[in-house]
Parts: structure tokens; C-alpha cells; sequence
């Protein structure tokens, strides 16, 4: 593309806008600094999220992790499950098995909290990158390249998204990246309505942390009854406990940013369970209670993301935003790992601009997009059984596997379908040079919305924006 700047020059890296500071976000933002682009992240919350339940890193998201040099951390902060199991309505476990088998994980595959992943990723990338907490997109206006027009900027003389935002400034980008969850705000703005991409897999989740009065270590205990399943475990390191709470349901009307509401689902899917005389886990009132209580409750449906284009002009969406597989499918945080190291791979070829780059990246994920998907519409159908029936047979065939002889086999073929969209794509090798000193320079430490570098000023060009784009506004 004309004009276009390679981020190998070290006179004037490209800059980036990264809404959303979870995973994909920050994975992004430390494969695009170490490609020498100056970086910032947008972040509606006011501080680093660090809840959540525990994520997989498995198949092709390991050597993504060992690339980024975060693999023996991610060792260090392992969930270190023992085993798991599933309990009668009183508690009683009737069938136990290695989590290994419980999470499909083989070989170095591994599990950590959400919450930790996030924050190893944060403080690696921190003190070169721009964070701006408490702030988010409102409008975003593509600009033409300004070549065209016959003067140049400082960006290259490239084009790129004035931004206005809810509480900063107004700030030109050369590239902004939706890396804000399946309720993207970037999405929205540039693509339109999330219902017209959300296909919903006829199931709810929730999870939130509670007190470990059951004296968990490392375990996890699962019930379930006909159209719900609840569990309960405990990781290393932490003395909470986490629980999370599963039901079989058409789509709900609901506000995702409303937890009263969310609960009062939560209460209505799981009313009069576990308590005497009905069926259920004695635990499942405790668990309802704790779900008000905390301050970490998550609540939404197992859905999926699905696009045709994941990118318009010079925006670009990462991760959940883009096509989120739901928790069903075991693979989010991994997807959004090598979806962050194949972007930024294709951004940093010399030369190439960014429509042949999105295409690229777009190109080298179908793929493995489409297998997870299709992981999660099974999981999510043998998340909750049916009937009373399918409930005891599960629980038989858990009880007799410790005494099959070909106990292994079974256990390598319940694997093989995650293995399987774990390792659904074939990463290339990218160069990944040190950090150009320009990029360093124009990025800051975490800050507040309001005080971050050039906030509060347009980009100084030293003359009006050139016109030539579409706006998408809140």
C-alpha cells in the first residue's frame, strides 16, 4: 500500500490502539512493541481485571507462551489440579478422575487463572506500553492517506482513525484493534449490532469466588441434574474457592452490564435446587448466596462470535471480539494468545500494508476458528444431560474407567477433540527485533484516562486531519 511505513524503520513506528486490557489485548501489545510499534491500550475499566475462572494453554498457545518468553511464569502459576470429581446430592464424590482428564491436557500443556495470566501480562508489558484505565471509544473516523492530498504527517504520511473517547481527548491512531471481549465496543462501533453475529448455544455460565469451606485442594467437585451443572474447586495459591454454575436455557433478554439482573436468572435456573425435598446439591443455595456476594461474579451465555469479515479499513478485531468459540469450547484464552501473535506477525512484514496484512491474518485463523467452533456447539450440548438417566451412565463410566484396561486409551481418546482444535494451525516463524527507541519513547506506564501521553491534544500534524473515511460512532 502506498505511504505505508515498515514498523522495521526506527524513525517513525506506527501507532496502535488496542481497546481492552484482558488477554488478547496485552498478548497483542507485547508482540507489536517488540515489532517497534508504539502501543496503547484502552481499558473501560478502572483498573487491570484480575478475576475470572481458570483457563487451558494447550497445542499451538504453548509455543505462542515460550515465544513470549512467559511459559516457565505460566509454569510457576499453574492451577496444579489433582483431581476431579462428581458428587451425590449430599456431597458424597462417586466418581473421581486425574484433572489431566477432566481438561483434556497433555504433554506441557497447562491451566492458570485468568486473573494471573492477565496480570503476567500487564506487568510484562507495562513499562512499554501506554495504559489508559477507565476510558473507552466512543466514535472512530477513518482519515485518507494524506499523501493523497500531497503533504505528509508524522506518522509516515500514512493514514489512520481519529478517535474520541468518553473521557480523554481525541487522538489519531494508525490502526485501532478491538480486543474487547464478546460484547465488543469496537465491534459495535464499526461493524454494527452484536445480535447480528452472536448465535447463541443454548446454555448459560456463571462464576464467582466464594470461601473454601469445603476445604478443596486442588480438587474440583461437579453436580449436576437434569439441564444444570454446578462446580466447585479450589486452585494452588489461592485460599478461595471458585464456583460456577451452568444451566440449559433459550436466549435471555438481559443488560450484560447489569449483575441484578444476571442473578436474578441465575436464582430462576436453580430455584428450590438442593433443597430438601428436591433434588440437588445440598451446596447449590450456598453457591447462590456467594454469587451476590462477590465482587468477581461473571455471568453470560455460551455464544459464539461469527463473521464474515473481521476487520473494516484500519480496524481489526483480536480474540473473543472477533470469534469468540464461549467458555464451552476450552480454547478462548489460547485463540486469543496465537490470534495476538498472528496479528502482529502480519503487521510487521516490511512493506505490507494493513488491508493485506488483516487479509493475511484472517487467512492463516479460519481454520482454526472453525474447529474450536465446532468443539464448542458439541461441549456445549454435553455440558448439562438431559435427563436423570444420562446423569447415571456418565457417572458409571467414570466410576469403572480407573479399572479398564484400556483405561489410557479412553483417556487419550477423550483428548483427542480438544487436542485436535488445539493444534488446528501451523504457526510460521516471524523476526521479532528489539523494541525500536521511538516506540519506547512515545509509550508511558499505566495511567489514569486523562494523563496519558498526548492526551488532551490532537496528533501534531500541524494541520487539519485530511476527510476520506467513514465514521462509526456510539
Amino acid at each position: 500500500m502506498p505511504g505505508t511505513v515498515s514498523p522495521s524503520s526506527r524513525t517513525s513506528p506506527r501507532t496502535v490502539l488496542i481497546s481492552g486490557a484482558s488477554i488478547a489485548g496485552p498478548a497483542l501489545a507485547h508482540w507489536l512493541h517488540r515489532y517497534g510499534f508504539a502501543v496503547t491500550v484502552v481499558e473501560r475499566a478502572p483498573e487491570l481485571r484480575t478475576g475470572g475462572y481458570k483457563v487451558d494453554i494447550r497445542g499451538a498457545a504453548v509455543e505462542v507462551a515460550e515465544r513470549m518468553g512467559i511459559l516457565a511464569d505460566i509454569q510457576r502459576a499453574s492451577t496444579d489440579m489433582r483431581t476431579g470429581a462428581y458428587v451425590n446430592d449430599d456431597g458424597k464424590r462417586i466418581a473421581t478422575l486425574p484433572a489431566a482428564i477432566f481438561g483434556a491436557r497433555v504433554g506441557r500443556d497447562d491451566e492458570i487463572m485468568r486473573g494471573d495470566l492477565a496480570r503476567l501480562l500487564y506487568e510484562r508489558t507495562r513499562a512499554d506500553v501506554e495504559y489508559v484505565f477507565g476510558d473507552s471509544i466512543t466514535s472512530l473516523t477513518e482519515r485518507a492517506d494524506e499523501h493523497e492530498h500531497g503533504h505528509g504527517h508524522g506518522s509516515g504520511g500514512t493514514g489512520g482513525v481519529e478517535v474520541t473517547f468518553e473521557r480523554g481527548a481525541p487522538r489519531r491512531f494508525d490502526l485501532v484493534v478491538g480486543a474487547d471481549g464478546v460484547h465488543s465496543n469496537v465491534r459495535r462501533l464499526a461493524f454494527g449490532p452484536e445480535e447480528q453475529f452472536v448465535r447463541h448455544l443454548g446454555a448459560y455460565i456463571s462464576a464467582f469466588s466464594l470461601p473454601n469451606e469445603l476445604g478443596l485442594d486442588r480438587e474440583e467437585l461437579y453436580h449436576a441434574v437434569p439441564g444444570r451443572l454446578s462446580c466447585v474447586y479450589s486452585s494452588a495459591g489461592d485460599p478461595a474457592a471458585k464456583g460456577l454454575l451452568t444451566f440449559r436455557s433459550p436466549r435471555l433478554a438481559y443488560d450484560h452490564r447489569q449483575p441484578a439482573q444476571q442473578l436474578a436468572l441465575l436464582d430462576a435456573a436453580f430455584k428450590d435446587v438442593g433443597v430438601p425435598p428436591s433434588e440437588g446439591w445440598t451446596q447449590i443455595p450456598r453457591l447462590l448466596e456467594a454469587a451476590r456476594a462477590a465482587d468477581d461474579f461473571y455471568f453470560d451465555g455460551l455464544q459464539l462470535i461469527e463473521m464474515d469479515r473481521w476487520s473494516r479499513g484500519r480496524v481489526v478485531l483480536l480474540g473473543d471480539a472477533a470469534h469468540c468459540a464461549s467458555p464451552a469450547s476450552g480454547q478462548g484464552t489460547g485463540m486469543a494468545l496465537v490470534g495476538a501473535y498472528v496479528l502482529a506477525g502480519e503487521l510487521a512484514v516490511a512493506g505490507r500494508g494493513p488491508e493485506e496484512a488483516f487479509d493475511r491474518y484472517e487467512k492463516e485463523l479460519r481454520g482454526y476458528v472453525a474447529v474450536n467452533h465446532a468443539l464448542a456447539e458439541k461441549f456445549a450440548k454435553d455440558m448439562t444431560a438431559d435427563t436423570r438417566r444420562q446423569i447415571r451412565f456418565r457417572h458409571l463410566m467414570m466410576r469403572l474407567l480407573p479399572y479398564m484396561p484400556w483405561k489410557n486409551l479412553v483417556a487419550k481418546k477423550i483428548a483427542e477433540e480438544v487436542q485436535r482444535g488445539a493444534n488446528a494451525i501451523n504457526l510460521k516463524e516471524h523476526p521479532a527485533p528489539a523494541p525500536a527507541p521511538a516506540a519506547a519513547a512515545a509509550a508511558g506506564h499505566a495511567r489514569a484516562a486523562g494523563h496519558a501521553p498526548d492526551a488532551g491534544r490532537a496528533p501534531a500534524t500541524g494541520r487539519a486531519p485530511a476527510a476520506g473515511g467513514p465514521t462509526y460512532a456510539a
